[in-house]
């Protein structure tokens, strides 16, 4: 249906595009995704029409679409930009009625198709009760589906839309992409650039992810959203999860700098940008639970250290972070005690690991036994990451506080940020003091594609 190639699209001197090649296939949906100013929208301008590339090809249905006349064109192809301003005070059955210009001469008044065709698109879209408004008088959410009436009445086999739910709230956003689903499931082929990744995973059948003028990555959204491809697309560290209501990936950004440029001065080992391999650890062990957890966790797996969790709520968020990075994870039931059985594989892991990781760990009388696990000053080497002032992890228990103050007297401290330097640190120096252990440099394969 829709053929890109080799396009490319400079402005002056600034290269936009370069030698983007994208093809669509009739009655999908398509989502362009990617940081502010990686050329999505010059792509869609590309596509309708409305802007003539450099060099290369945007043909629709087997036709060059900047041969056209803009009245072909616009039989063809019609789009739902980011700016929905209007210049006049247009009523909103007015603004609809446009859509059907591509399909009579100046002066002709609408047809009996036209007509039926508006009639349809404002009742489609819920519009049809304020019809008579002027469109300076609805809300934006409602000039929103007034726009896509305009679309709908137009009638093309291709609809692009510019980040059609920028500016609307929650309601209005999953409106807009339900009546959007619609029009592809009665054949429309659709392209939008959406800027929320959540909604563009559940919603989309692809998504292409734009960088720096060219396309990334493309194809169904579960495996173009990775930690490793988010970060070289949006230069920002990030656990993706799935939704357990819709099934569809979801994408949490951690705080911080990026792996590739976190701690570079003392992380010359990790090589956390490409997921290469690397000396160091072939495996920690992660304590803890929430996003700190799972940030840690998505650190180690862009530096290719293989990693386990728990014990950590089977509903927490880095239970759920390492189902989706393949991580061993040691779950329990949300509140259990953490006793008998749940310590001993505790310690099991432990020992199957080169360093262990305490993140963020919430202190109070049921964490105890996880604490005395924990308390062997001859085990492996231990680094704790805090992110969440001490005093607000429910030290209520003076125990277990002061065990967890001994035990970090003993540890390498840092921040998710510095995980995996911490980590590094820790293990340097304790293979630095038994240099007839165990070989544990050797090097690391990267699960990073």
């Amino acid at each position: 249906m829709i053929d890109v190639r080799d396009l490319s699209v400079a402005f002056g001197d600034v290269s936009v595009l370069e030698d983007v090649s994208l093809a669509v296939e009739e009655g999908t949906f398509v989502g362009l995704v990617g940081p502010n100013g990686a050329g999505k929208t010059t792509l869609l301008r590309a596509i309708s029409g409305a802007l003539e590339p450099d060099t290369g090809l945007v043909s629709i249905d087997g036709t060059d679409i900047h041969t056209l006349s803009s009245r072909e064109s616009s039989q063809l192809v019609s789009v739902v930009p980011q700016d929905t301003t209007l210049s006049f005070s247009f009523a909103v059955r007015d603004v609809v009625e446009m859509g059907r210009t591509p399909y009579r001469s100046r002066f002709s008044p609408p047809t009996v198709e036209d007509r039926e065709r508006v009639e349809h698109a404002l009742e489609r879209t819920g519009v049809d009760r304020f019809a008579d408004r002027s469109i300076e008088e609805v809300s934006g959410g409602e000039r929103q589906r007034v726009i896509l009436a305009r679309t709908i009445a137009q009638d093309t086999p291709v609809v692009l839309l510019d980040e059609p739910t920028a500016s609307l709230d929650v309601n209005h956003q999953v409106e807009t992409l339900e009546l959007v689903s619609e029009l592809v499931a009665d054949g429309k082929t659709v392209i939008a650039a959406i800027h929320d990744l959540d909604l563009a995973a559940r919603y989309c059948d692809e998504l292409v992810i734009v960088a720096d003028g060219s396309v990334l990555e493309r194809g169904a959204p579960e495996s173009v959203l990775t930690s490793a491809r988010l970060e070289r697309a949006f230069d920002a560290t990030a656990a993706v999860t799935t939704n357990p209501v819709t099934g569809s990936p979801v994408v949490t950004a951690l705080p911080g700098e990026p792996r590739g440029d976190a701690d570079t001065d003392d992380d010359e080992n990790a090589n956390t940008a490409t997921g290469e391999r690397t000396n160091g650890p072939a495996r920690v062990h992660v304590v803890g639970g929430g996003s700190t957890a799972a940030g840690v966790l998505a650190r180690l797996e862009a530096a290719g250290i293989d990693a386990s969790v728990g014990p950590v709520a089977e509903t927490d968020v880095a239970a759920e972070t390492a189902r989706q990075l393949g991580v061993d994870r040691l779950t329990v039931e949300p509140f259990s005690s953490l006793e008998g059985a749940t310590i001993t594989a505790l310690d099991r892991e432990r020992r199957r690991s080169d360093v262990t990781v305490v993140a963020d760990l919430r202190i109070g009388a049921g964490t105890r036994p996880v604490l005395e696990s924990l308390a062997d000053e001859d085990a492996e080497p231990l680094v704790v990451v805090e992110s969440t002032p001490f005093d607000e992890r429910n030290a209520v228990d003076e125990g277990a506080r002061d065990r967890y103050e001994r035990l970090r007297t003993r540890a390498t401290t840092g921040d998710p940020e510095t995980v995996v330097g911490r980590v590094l640190e820790a293990w340097n120096a304790r293979s630095n003091a038994d240099p007839d252990g165990r070989d544990r440099h050797d090097p690391i394969e990267s699960d990073d594609d």
